[in-house]
């Protein structure tokens, strides 16, 4: 995404610093014809690359050097120190490099290297495993698209066509929730590129088309208007569907679910409107609904069954604390009841008392979308079963992102994470294993969720925890 240039601080590199300046497996900042610049040394090697990360701007200099890479401290996006390639998502542009001269125990940086025109073999290419001359991709998400530059980014040339019922192009869906919803980022924002990029790369997008079919051993897709796309490996990122609630009032036009850009703009546009907004469910994703709403000024009303937010992931402590947050900005909150009917202007709760409302949001949690998976008979385990490299059960089929239900390492057991960062990842290891990488998916699940002007950094996955330690003060 990118962000504001960073101001000019430390060191002018192009006159050189001393090599005792950097810290071995560390960084400096500085600056060199009037760009930031981060110089960072792994071992006698030093290498020098933009200051600012490629996904939101966000500081390097403030990253983790681990070898030759560098991750961003925002979204733990990682960028190889080499050739800035992005290694990891949430980034998937490359940052700058400069060349870097020694001259003794100095170091300078001299001119920046041109970054080439196309991204693909930068990731290296070629495998044992028979290229594919057809690839499919089912969702245009998180999973999709970073699996579509993945496959041009390590060099393969065959077809690519991305199939979705959206009308859009990819775009930032963590945005909807945050900024774009509150108001404060522009709809330029949220595409991740621009129709352009896709047509540049040669990757066919069939948008507003839904997958109603799958033949895996025909290797047929058949789409809603009867057309049909033959392939030779295929990936399935269907995502995943918000859970809808089946009470009195719940069709009616002030109700709205947030998952697709669509849904963002619809109540965008009923908040223009409106005074006093309801939010079923007390989720990340509904406190994010609820704090972007109280920034457009609207009164908030959260409605939920749990005794506190979010005590289910982080505990009692983390609970009430994030509940006093939202309070402190006047969000009003409904804990241990739920909704039993829609009116017109006001929401009936289970205790029969009633909330003023005049736009309602409901946020209590999404399916995996496996409608097609399970058309297909591929195993399942609530998601779509696959294995280290993301394959299904069926033969170059694979699963990434929201539907995918992996064994983990880690905890022993098969998980399944809906996590934008996650399914990125997911669907940049599937892309390299449809080329016959046989690269196993093993990175730590990772989400941010941001209330006001705090942002809470989630590492890891446990459904369940048996204690919580807590080193500080929240």
């Amino acid at each position: 995404m990118g962000g504001e240039a960073p101001e000019l601080s430390g060191p002018d590199l192009g006159t050189g610093v001393a090599l005792t300046a950097i810290p071995d497996g560390g960084s400096l900042l500085g600056h060199a014809g009037g760009e930031a610049v981060l110089l960072a040394r792994h071992g006698k090697d030093v290498f020098a690359v933009s200051a600012s990360c490629s996904h939101y701007g966000g500081p390097l200099a403030d990253g983790l050097v681990v070898g030759d890479t560098v991750r961003c401290p925002w979204h733990h996006a990682c960028f190889s120190l080499r050739t800035g390639e992005a290694v990891r998502a949430p980034a998937l542009a490359p940052i700058a490099c400069w060349h870097v001269a020694r001259d003794g125990e100095r170091v300078k940086v001299t001119s920046k290297r041109e970054v080439p025109a196309d991204g693909a073999t930068r990731l290296g290419a070629g495998s044992p495993r028979a290229q594919p001359g057809a690839i499919v991709i089912v969702g245009m998400g998180a999973a999709g698209n970073a699996a579509a530059e993945m496959l041009r980014r390590s060099g393969f040339g065959g077809t690519i066509t991305m199939v979705a019922p959206e009308e859009s192009v990819p775009y930032d869906r963590p945005n909807l929730s945050k900024d774009y919803l509150a108001g404060t980022a522009t709809e330029e924002w949220i595409p991740l590129h621009p129709r352009e990029f896709y047509a540049e790369h040669q990757i066919t997008l069939r948008t507003g088309r839904r997958a109603t079919s799958l033949d895996t051993r025909a290797r047929r897709l058949t789409l809603d208007d009867g057309s049909s796309l033959a392939w030779d490996r295929l990936l399935l990122a269907t995502g995943a569907d918000p859970i809808r609630l089946d009470m009195p009032g719940s069709d009616r036009p002030h109700v709205h679910y947030l998952r697709t850009l669509a849904d963002c703009n619809a109540i965008i546009s009923a908040a223009r409107g409106a005074k006093r907004a309801l939010v079923m469910g007390a989720s990340f994703i509904g406190l994010e609904v609820a704090a972007s709403l109280r920034a457009r000024g609207l009164e908030v009303h959260v409605v939920a069954p749990e005794a506190r937010p979010l005590e289910r992931v982080l505990g009692t402590e983390f609970g009430d604390f994030i509940r006093a947050l939202h309070e402190s900005k006047g969000v009003v909150f409904h804990l241990g009841t739920s909704a039993t009917a829609v009116g017109e202007s006001e929401v009936t709760l289970k205790d029969g008392t009633s909330v003023v409302a005049d736009l309602v949001v409901i946020g209590v949690g999404v399916r995996p979308a496996l409608a097609l998976a399970e058309i297909a008979g591929l195993a399942l385990d609530r998601g779509v079963r696959v294995n280290q490299f993301l394959e299904a059960s069926a033969s170059d089929v694979f699963a990434a992102g929201d539907i995918a239900r992996w064994f983990d390492s880690r905890t022993g057991e098969a998980i399944r994470v809906e996590h934008w960062v996650v399914a990125e990842r997911q669907g940049q290891v599937a892309a390299r294993n449809m080329l016959g990488f046989a690269e196993p998916f093993r990175d730590v699940p990772f989400f941010w969720s941001v209330h006001y002007d705090m942002t809470i950094n989630y590492s890891g996955h446990a459904e369940r925890w048996d204690r919580i330690d807590i080193d500080g003060s929240l």
